[in-house]
């Protein structure tokens, strides 16, 4: 097997440019600082997540906000890594307990939190508490129902780690939908917004946001591959699942990627130019701008992959490059976890609930 692969330029050809927010240096200060007021993660992981840069993902997918409306974005990146991070650690009921702390202080963010609660309960408080300030009732409304879903997702993600479930192409991709958390960074492109459920909830804007999903679950697995595979945790990655299923090897499985990306990206531009619904104004402008932001939404993530560290180090813009990467020897996993750089674990066991606040190394 070649210790080399190529990853095609699957969005050569995409309509939205690479566009960043002028406000991301300064937001990124203040959310950082914020996520460290919790004392959430250990020095070593909070560098960690650092190095990923949220934020800069945050920057490139809403390039035009204010700079209140990109904080909180930037803040929700925190709850979706601290979900994250305390999801892959913990057992099926404390996962099931952090999705019901995590909605009881979406729906309830000027209450405060329990005395020895998880500490998410505070942080997703805290973030939404500042974040409705800038948000209309309709997208506030739809922030809360995607991001249960989202949840829920994330809990049965951790079910299938713990069986050791390896999926379909077709199951993988009705799981990821939901817990690769697209439905509810949508719904944020509405925060200035006020569309109605008829226009949001339409058949062909479904579609579309599904179309947008797929696309980023693709771009992400082919950029994360890599790291995966060393540290054997690559079974919940299509392209894992398409070599498993179609009884080939990476290269071919990037390609048969990349094949699936472009004709997802078709149908995309199709309903884009030809099909989207109308509603009369004011919901026609609003509904364009929605979907112009789930289209620049595939950019942005693509774009993250490898200006951020997390997926290729230092090297990302290289391998862009180039597209040409080095497959890591499973030796290498200690090294490259971008979740452990040191090659440390977290605690096996989260309290979600308990007396524990905070996730230690």
């Amino acid at each position: 097997m070649s210790n080399t692969f190529y990853i095609p330029n699957v969005l050569e050809n995409w309509k939205w440019p690479r566009r960043i927010n002028p406000h991301y240096l300064e937001v990124k200060a203040e959310t950082a600082a914020w996520m460290r007021s919790f004392g959430a993660f250990s020095p070593k992981v909070q560098a960690a997540n650092d190095i990923c840069d949220f934020c800069l993902l945050s920057s490139l997918a809403y390039p035009f906000y204010d700079k209140e409306r990109l904080r909180t974005i930037c803040d929700l990146m925190g709850v979706f890594l601290l979900c994250d991070g305390c999801s892959d650690i913990a057992d099926g009921d404390g996962v099931q307990e952090m999705v019901n702390t995590t909605m009881d202080a979406l729906r309830n963010p000027h209450t405060p939190r329990p005395r020895g609660e998880w500490i998410g309960g505070e942080v997703t408080r805290q973030f939404w508490e500042l974040g409705i300030k800038t948000a209309s009732p309709q997208s506030q409304k739809r922030f809360i129902e995607t991001f249960g879903s989202y949840m829920q997702a994330v809990a049965q993600h951790a079910a299938d780690r713990t069986n050791k479930h390896t999926p379909t192409i077709e199951e993988y991709f009705k799981i990821r939908r939901e817990d690769v958390g697209t439905k509810p960074v949508f719904t944020i492109l509405e925060l200035e917004m006020d569309l109605p459920d008829e226009a949001v909830n339409h058949p062909t804007i479904q579609e579309l946001s599904v179309l947008a999903a797929d696309m980023i679950i693709l771009d992400n697995d082919m950029a994360s591959y890599n790291s995966e595979q060393a540290r054997g945790d690559d079974n919940y990655n299509v392209i894992t699942i398409v070599m498993y299923q179609n009884k080939t090897d990476i290269q071919e499985a990037m390609n048969w990627v990349s094949e699936y990306h472009k004709e997802l990206e078709e149908k995309f531009m199709d309903i884009y130019e030809n099909k989207i619904p109308k509603f009369g104004k004011p919901v026609d402008e609003q509904l364009a701008q929605y979907v112009d932001g789930i289209g620049n939404w595939v950019r942005a993530n693509y774009q993250w992959g490898f200006e951020s560290e997390r997926y290729f180090g230092k090297k990302g813009l290289e391998i862009q490059r180039t597209r040409w990467v080095t497959l890591m020897p499973k030796k290498c996993s200690k090294k490259i976890d971008p979740q452990h750089p040191d090659g440390s674990k977290l605690s096996s066991h989260v309290d979600v609930g308990s007396r524990a606040t905070t996730v230690n190394v």
